[in-house]
């Protein structure tokens, strides 16, 4: 992995992470409060600037738990 491109993550979440304080803390409450495990649905809902929605759902897998904690690593 290129270390240029972890600080150019890490630099890109603080700019996302300050333009948008809410996330940040919504997704440090489901991850610190015992909420994400193997099998845990998660909803997403895109709504356009016109109004069209896109949703989806997924299962989390093992995997995916690992890959959330290794982010959350790099951007800590």
């Amino acid at each position: 992995m290129n270390p240029a491109k972890i600080f150019q993550l890490k630099a890109s979440w603080d700019r996302f992470a300050a333009a948008h304080p809410k996330f940040p803390l919504f997704l440090r409450a489901v991850s610190d409060g015992n909420v994400m495990h193997e099998g845990t649905i998660a909803e997403i809902t895109i709504t356009t600037a016109d109004g069209r929605k896109y949703e989806t759902n997924l299962k989390l897998t093992a995997n995916d738990l690992q890959l959330f904690d290794d982010v959350r690593q790099i951007v800590k």
